[in-house]
């Protein structure tokens, strides 16, 4: 079982960068496929991008080109490194883990993960 917990929100203008960090706890977090996911007021949370065990990533068509996830596995943490930021990228931004046996692996439904941190509000203002 791993615990999860983002940081790094905040109030940015739009334009403006933002990094969030997802710290995990527990073991082998080497073997866990990362998911972000995002939630808006009002809204369904929404799959923004995730990083397979070997650091293969997948994004949501909204935020490619503008987001990047990365991992450090000796750091047990993931990364959303967040740019150009608009105002429709304000929401709760959350981190999601499941266990997977092959590398390459990863996932883009919430339904598929078993590991929720509890959240970090990232708020972007025009």
């Amino acid at each position: 079982q791993v615990q999860l917990v983002e940081s790094g929100g905040g109030l940015v203008q739009a334009g403006d960068s933002l990094s969030l960090s997802c710290a995990a706890s527990g073991r082998a977090f080497s073997n866990y496929a990362m998911g972000w996911f995002r939630q808006a007021p009002g809204k369904d949370r929404e799959f923004v991008g995730a990083i397979s065990r070997s650091g293969r990533t997948y994004y949501a068509n909204s935020v490619k080109g503008r987001f990047t996830i990365s991992r450090d596995n000796a750091k047990n943490t993931v990364y959303l490194q967040m740019s150009s930021l608009k105002p429709e990228d304000t929401a709760v931004y959350y981190c999601a883990g499941r266990s997977v046996y092959y590398t390459s692996s990863f996932y883009f439904k919430k339904e598929d993960y078993d590991y929720w941190g509890q959240g970090t509000q990232v708020t972007v203002s025009s």
